[in-house]
Formats: C-alpha cells, sequence, structure tokens
C-alpha cells in the first residue's frame, strides 16, 4: 500500500467505520433507551473505541511482531470476522450477546448493557482495528502513528456528534424499518469483508481473475 497523507487516512476510517456503518446500530440501542441514557452510552462507548483505535495505532509494530501477524493475515482475519457480522445482521442474528438464559440477557448496568451491544460493530470494530493496524505498519515512526490516531479520532468525533444530533430520530426510528435497514446494510458489508478478505490473498499471490463485465 502507498503511504497515507492525513486526508487519505481520514477518508478511509470513515468509509469503514464512519456514520454509515454504526448509525444503524444505535438505532438498535436507542429503542428501550431514554435520551439521558442514550448520550452517556454514546460518549462511552465512543471514548473506549478512541482508547482502543489510538493502542492499536501506537502499539501496531509491537503487536504484528510480538505475535508474528504479517499485514495479509491481518486482512484475511480482518475479512472473515466482517464477514460473519454482516451475514448474522442479514440473518437477523444478534451477535455478542449472553448465551445464557433469559436472566441472563441483560447485565445488571444500563451502561455496560449498552457498551457489549456496541462492541463488535463500533467500540472494536474488526474492520475498523484491521484499517488501523495496517495503515500504522506502513512507515515505522511517531509522527504517523500519531497522524493513524487522529484520523482515526477525528472519524470517531463525527460519529459521535451524528448519533447526538440524530438521537430522537433513531429512538423514533420503528423496528420493522431497523430490520430491513440491518440486512440491507449487512448485505453491502458482507460485500466489504469479501472485498478485504480477497486483498488479503492477492497479497500473498494468489491471482483474482478480473471480471469482463
Amino acid at each position: 500500500m502507498a503511504a497515507f497523507n492525513l486526508s487519505s487516512a481520514f477518508v478511509t476510517f470513515f468509509a469503514v467505520v464512519g456514520p454509515p456503518k454504526v448509525l444503524l446500530s444505535f438505532a438498535h440501542a436507542a429503542r428501550d433507551r431514554a435520551p439521558a441514557e442514550l448520550r452517556r452510552l454514546t460518549l462511552a462507548s465512543t471514548l473506549v473505541a478512541a482508547v482502543v483505535g489510538v493502542a492499536m495505532a501506537y502499539s501496531a509494530d509491537f503487536l504484528t511482531s510480538f505475535f508474528h501477524i504479517s499485514d495479509q493475515s491481518l486482512q484475511l482475519a480482518g475479512g472473515v470476522i466482517f464477514f460473519i457480522y454482516a451475514v448474522a445482521l442479514v440473518l437477523g442474528v444478534h451477535l455478542g450477546g449472553s448465551s445464557g438464559g433469559e436472566e441472563d440477557a441483560h447485565l445488571a448496568s444500563p451502561l455496560a448493557d449498552g457498551l457489549r451491544e456496541l462492541l463488535l460493530p463500533y467500540v472494536a470494530s474488526p474492520l475498523a482495528i484491521t484499517a488501523v493496524l495496517v495503515e500504522s505498519l506502513e512507515e515505522d515512526s511517531l509522527s504517523w502513528h500519531t497522524t493513524i490516531a487522529g484520523a482515526y479520532l477525528a472519524v470517531l468525533a463525527i460519529n459521535c456528534l451524528c448519533v447526538l444530533a440524530l438521537s430522537r430520530i433513531l429512538r423514533r426510528t420503528h423496528q420493522t424499518s431497523l430490520e430491513v435497514l440491518s440486512r440491507l446494510l449487512g448485505l453491502l458489508l458482507a460485500a466489504v469483508g469479501v472485498e478485504l478478505f480477497l486483498t488479503g490473498l492477492r497479497s500473498v499471490g494468489v491471482h483474482i481473475a478480473e471480471s469482463t463485465y
């Protein structure tokens, strides 16, 4: 991959974890939460996502060296995980929930329960973490890692502002509409996961025939 500057890194992160990708997840979380509770959840989840993203940006070289992980492995693993999550959206399956009985369906703390609900799509999005790690590995310098962290934080700030601004609309979105949008977004995200996986295959030398259509 060619080296990115701040603007191109921002565009990359906006595409993989920007408002179009996260507003639907917050709409699901907003259904049974009061406005004040939703605001706390939005701020807390954004803060945790920022900590995770910045930590990945600055520790990318150490983590990949320690675990002997290549860029190609990150792309393949990220593509598979994201594809599984997208297929679950299409099928209406909620990933990350408790597998216990009905009494274990929700955690004691509403905030912790909301963070768990937003864990995979937002707080620790596989595609976002993959993008942060891969872009951070382009250059081993403090300034470059700071650039990647700054671009990621800018996208998270936009996500937070969009959710806060649209919180009333999100709370009033009908369940049927959410289900339809979930399946449509799942189909699109599945394609993104497959594309990331194919990029990893190309990186290891697998020839992928181009479509003639």
